[in-house]
């Protein structure tokens, strides 16, 4: 029988309950992990500051890891308030333990990963956790082990050897990130929950798969404490299910959020963050919201000007199917056999623009959506048919890795053209859905639902969890595609909730074959709605890992 991943947690007792292990309990209990504490800190401290601290002796915190890794070994190791060098040195001697361990050629940090919370003071006052002993075995001994460091802004400055201040400017943040990676750190968040930021929370993701300002908007309350505990603590727990960096960071932050909404009172002063099963839930669920990601060092589009970029918005095909063609001769076929969502992927450099004007004028004869896929520019381009695009709704669609390669010049070309088009986005995982959205997009694309060849892909298919996953979160319509070639396929991607069900293959290439397939395709999006209305599936459970990080569960 299968057990939850074990997390160690190797922090301070906080007697007022609120933070250290207390606020790392409570968030591998909501993530649904397994979580072994381990004192290596006694505080007398109370909701207004922290009075005194007592690390535990080297011998006792020996005797707890010891006593561990004889019967729960972790999947993750995560820090807060460490108090000594000696419990930095014990650290480091049980990572290199566990990752000697790594068969040849796999990387130490899917052996075991180290989540580090630098806890170097308290958010509510007190005295410094931290000599500059502490801070140089930081350096030396636990960055270059890190697999995730989780500072604010003033604990990164400090572990660079700078002055500790939360109010740098933002273009500056960044730069801290990449020095600390420079010291051999893997991925690196720098939180901006401390920082005077008005309404919303930033905080700099630095990952090998994404970086980009995370955001989400602040939550108005005194109750605070612990935040930093579980957002670590949350990242933690995610690397521990199997999810990789980036996509970790997202769940910590919706985590960290929830917990905020569900602060309370206790004592004088600022009150314990509550993390809680059902975060992930969806906001009409009551949990917390999807977070956006900006496109490189910018803020995300919905933030960045005084009139937020949002596109056009996408209108769901009444039969629920958007069907996908490599040539607007396909796509003339398709319009005739009574498909009214299409999309051109047209993937030859050259002769595409032909396409492109045939495909916008036989959609706008049929009275049909039609996307671009990747020629955006091109398709701007292009003059209208009949000289007006008046009443005709059209897009374009790009992939992850062409939004990534928009200059900053693009960027605005694209995001001018907001009121007159609809821009759909695609993605394969939480970092790439909270990019999209914070994109403004017009619909947001989850795929691969099923394991495709049209693609050469890393990603591990979505499924049905993971879609309607998908369609609780997103703030605009999602689109389901990715392997969706039988009616039984699209019957099992309709029933969880997606506005229209991508079909390339199963539609056929000429117009027979299209007026034989489309009453069976239409029938089983229509089954599949049914099914998912009686179901009325609610998701309460986190999406499962799309890119494989740790080793399976045993």
């Amino acid at each position: 029988m299968s057990h939850p991943p074990i997390i160690w947690s190797i922090a301070g007792l906080d007697t007022a309950g609120g933070a250290g292990l207390s606020a790392d309990q409570r968030a591998a209990d909501a993530m649904g992990v397994h979580c072994c504490p381990v004192v290596a800190a006694l505080t007398a401290q109370h909701s207004r500051g922290v009075e005194a601290i007592f690390p535990v002796t080297a011998e006792q915190l020996h005797a707890q890891l010891l006593a561990l890794a004889s019967d729960l070994p972790p999947r993750v190791i995560k820090t807060g308030l460490l108090g000594s060098v000696h419990a930095i040195e014990a650290l480091v001697r049980w990572v290199d333990h566990f990752r000697a361990h790594t068969p040849a050629g796999d990387d130490p940090h899917r052996q075991l990963a180290l989540v580090v919370d630098p806890v170097l003071g308290a958010s509510a006052g007190g005295s410094a956790f931290s000599n500059e002993a502490v801070l140089q075995a930081y350096r030396d001994l636990v960055l270059p082990r890190t697999t995730v460091l989780t500072p604010n802004r003033a604990e990164a400055a400090r572990l660079l050897g700078r002055p500790g201040k939360h109010d740098q400017p933002h273009d500056e943040i960044p730069e801290l990130a990449s020095a600390l990676q420079g010291l051999g750190v893997r991925t690196v968040v720098v939180t901006g929950g401390d920082a005077p930021d008005a309404a919303h929370s930033l905080d700099w993701l630095a990952s090998p798969q994404a970086q980009g300002w995370l955001t989400a908007p602040r939550v108005d309350t005194r109750h605070h404490h612990g935040t930093g505990c579980t957002f670590a603590s949350g990242v933690a727990s995610a690397l521990a299910l199997g999810h990789v960096e980036a996509d970790a960071v997202v769940l910590a932050k919706m985590l960290t959020h929830h917990a905020l909404m569900h602060a309370h009172a206790a004592g004088s002063g600022p009150g314990p963050v509550m993390a809680r099963p059902g975060f992930a839930a969806g906001l009409q669920a009551g949990g917390a919201p999807l977070p956006w990601l900006g496109l490189g060092t910018e803020l995300p589009w919905l933030l960045q000007a005084a009139q937020p970029t949002r596109f056009q918005p996408f209108t769901p095909p009444a039969d629920g199917l958007y069907g996908i063609l490599a040539t607007s001769t396909q796509l003339d076929a398709a319009l005739q056999a009574g498909l009214r969502c299409l999309q051109l992927r047209h993937k030859a450099a050259a002769g595409v623009e032909p396409h492109i004007d045939a495909s916008l004028a036989a959609a706008a004869r049929h009275g049909a959506q039609v996307f671009i896929n990747d020629h955006w520019q091109l398709a701007l381009s292009r003059p209208a048919p009949g000289g007006s695009l008046a009443g005709f709704q059209w897009g374009l669609h790009l992939g992850q890795e062409d939004l990534l390669a928009l200059s900053t010049a693009d960027q605005t070309l694209l995001r001018q053209a907001a009121d007159r088009v609809m821009l759909g986005l695609s993605s394969h995982s939480l970092w790439e859905l909270a990019r999209a959205a914070g994109c403004g997009a017009s619909y947001i694309a989850c795929g691969p639902v099923k394991a495709t060849t049209t693609k050469d892909m890393p990603w591990l298919q979505q499924g049905p969890d993971n879609l309607r996953w998908w369609v609780q979160q997103a703030p605009v319509p999602v689109v389901a595609i990715g392997g969706l070639l039988t009616p039984a396929e699209l019957q099992m991607a309709a029933a969880c909730g997606p506005a229209a069900v991508c079909v390339v293959r199963g539609l056929g290439t000429e117009l027979p074959d299209m007026q034989a397939r489309l009453p069976a395709l239409r029938d089983a999006v229509c089954n599949g709605r049914s099914q998912g209305d009686d179901a009325a599936p609610t998701v309460t459970s986190l999406p499962h890992p799309v890119l494989p990080f740790a080793n399976p569960i045993a």
